[in-house]
This record gives C-alpha cells, sequence and structure tokens, in this order.
C-alpha cells in the first residue's frame, strides 16, 4: 500500500514539475524573436502565473483523491507485466486517442456554445500569444472538464497502473506546453514527428481560427474527420520571427 501510495503522489506532482521545467526552457535562452510566431497579447504574465499555480494545486488535490477512487493496479496483471514496455505502450496508444477525442469535443462545444465560451473558454483565448507556462491558463470549471475529467477517462479506459500514469501525464504535459511555447525552434522532435505542434495551436489561437484546429494535445485526425481542419504554411516575417500563413 505504501508503494502504491507513493507511486499515486509521484503521478500527481511529477507532472506538475515537468510543467514548470520545461517552461522554463523556453525562458531560459533569453530572447526567442527569431522564432516567436506572433507578438501581441491580452493578459499579463503575472496574471497567468497565478491562474497555473492556483489550477495546478486545484488539481492535484482532486487528482489524489481520483487515484484512490479509480484504482488501477495494472487492471489484475502482476507488476511485472503492466510495467512491461509492450503494455505500457499500448496503455499509452489508449489513453493518447481517449484524450484526444475528449479534448477535441469538449473544445469545440466550449467554442460553439455561446454562453461556455463568453463566460468560460474565453478566459483562455485572453492568451491570443500562447507561451509555455501559459498552457493550462484556463477557468477552474474549464480546467475541470478538459483535465480532471479527461484525465480519469484516459487513466481508467487505458487501464494504467499510477506509475505508468506518471510517465504519459509528464509527456502529455511537455507535450502541451510545447504546443503553447508561442514559437518555432529548428530541430524541435514535436514539430517532426506531430503535425499538432505550436504553429498549428497558434492557428488556433488567431482571432480568426477560433472555427477550427480544435484538436490538441497529439493528433489532428478528429479536425479532418470533423472538417474543422485549417492548413497553414510557415513565412518569416521580415521584423523578425514566422508567422502561420493559412489557405
Amino acid at each position: 500500500m505504501a508503494l502504491a501510495i507513493s507511486d499515486e503522489l509521484l503521478a500527481t506532482f511529477i507532472p506538475i514539475v515537468v510543467y514548470w521545467i520545461y517552461s522554463a526552457f523556453y525562458m531560459s535562452f533569453g530572447s526567442f524573436d527569431n522564432y516567436r510566431l506572433h507578438s501581441k497579447n491580452l493578459v499579463s504574465k503575472a496574471n497567468v502565473i497565478k491562474n497555473v499555480l492556483f489550477q495546478q494545486t486545484i488539481q492535484s488535490t482532486l487528482a489524489i483523491v481520483l487515484y484512490r477512487v479509480i484504482g488501477n493496479e495494472g487492471g489484475g496483471a502482476s507488476k511485472s507485466q503492466s510495467n512491461s514496455i509492450t503494455v505500457m505502450a499500448g496503455q499509452f496508444i489508449i489513453a493518447m486517442f481517449v484524450s484526444d477525442t475528449w479534448q477535441y469535443f469538449m473544445h469545440r462545444y466550449f467554442h460553439h456554445n455561446k454562453f461556455l465560451y463568453r463566460h468560460f473558454h474565453s478566459h483562455h483565448h485572453k492568451l491570443v500569444v500562447p507561451y509555455a507556462f501559459g498552457a493550462i491558463y484556463n477557468h477552474p470549471l474549464e480546467a475541470f472538464v478538459f483535465d480532471i475529467i479527461g484525465g480519469a477517462l484516459s487513466y481508467s479506459i487505458s487501464g494504467m497502473s499510477p506509475r505508468t500514469s506518471m510517465y504519459f501525464f509528464s509527456f502529455a504535459t511537455i507535450k502541451s506546453v510545447d504546443d503553447h511555447c508561442g514559437v518555432w525552434l529548428p530541430g524541435n522532435l514535436f514539430h517532426i514527428f506531430f503535425n499538432n505542434n505550436s504553429a498549428y495551436h497558434d492557428v488556433h489561437h488567431y482571432l480568426y481560427g477560433g472555427k477550427y484546429n480544435f484538436s490538441q494535445p497529439f493528433f489532428v485526425m478528429w479536425d479532418r474527420i470533423m472538417g474543422t481542419y485549417m492548413p497553414y504554411s510557415l513565412e518569416k516575417r521580415a521584423e523578425g520571427g514566422f508567422e502561420a500563413k493559412t489557405y
């Protein structure tokens, strides 16, 4: 039992630590103006930090409770089986699909429902220019629907153990932070292996892009299937940085 509790605590708090470490990566090298995708915003960084810390406090508390309620100790398999690479890979794929499905349809609904957008999701879109540590800058209700419920579904349906979920949610955190970093760095592996990346999500954050590119955080399949995919090309701006031109 002590080990299970330890795994649950690690799975709860390691992704939070990863969030700030990876965000610090994008802030530790000074200006990224030569790689920035665009350059205006509607909310201060101080307010973003306060909001994110509040979200993480609430989410970590709820996560500990949910781990105890849902359980999942490898779905009844032995510890060696539940921690095998093959089993973990399968659970990752299932969790990624579940997460993408939940996030797409909730995200799209929060845009199309005027009440939900005006009172809740517009909070996130004050961050016209996404940057790394603002990845989970959301209204608390939206954070509960998107992240807590979505995370619980991914965890329970995939059958992963708390230890495996630590790896999955840390990876998902890094991916979400990278998608909101607001820059296009050469050699970024997320840009190489995922079509859903910082430029793709920046298009959604543009003032005219709110009807497209709802998919997050891994793939773009639901946008393609549901007809909300907006293609783009990256072009260098004369004043520095890049611009995602839609067509």
